[in-house]
């Protein structure tokens, strides 16, 4: 009996240190994956850094007193909104259709004008 006893104790053991190979053997094989990933993504994220930011090359920088290239307002648009606030005033201006309701709230009406110039613009293109 004391023979089996023995015998199983060895078996044991051999499947433990068999286990324990596996087991470096596994993370032994992470560790170059995680390697490979890690010189991947440094890859990329240099080739991000090399590209130029917003399509110019960093030595093609603005001088801070540079106005914005758009214009803040066009005479279409302010046309538009003149018409449309003179509706308003007049009491005919309507949101929605024409079947709407009557618009009190000057926000609103300003609100009704720059969408209606932003059609407008869209439709002339």
């Amino acid at each position: 009996m004391k023979k089996k006893l023995h015998h199983r104790k060895d078996s044991q053991k051999a499947k433990k240190s068999s286990l324990k190979k596996e087991i470096a053997r596994h993370v032994k094989e992470d560790v170059k994956d995680f390697k490979e990933e890690i010189s991947r993504d440094k890859s990329l994220l240099k080739r991000l850094d090399d590209q130029p930011k917003h399509g110019k090359k960093h030595s093609e920088k603005q001088p801070k007193h540079h106005k914005d290239p758009k214009p803040k307002s066009k005479a279409g648009k302010q046309n538009k909104v003149k018409i449309v606030m003179e509706e308003f005033k007049a009491g005919k201006l309507h949101s929605g259709s024409k079947k709407g309701p009557i618009v009190t709230n000057p926000k609103q009406a300003i609100a009704i004008a720059i969408s209606e110039s932003k059609r407008s613009k869209k439709n002339k293109r």
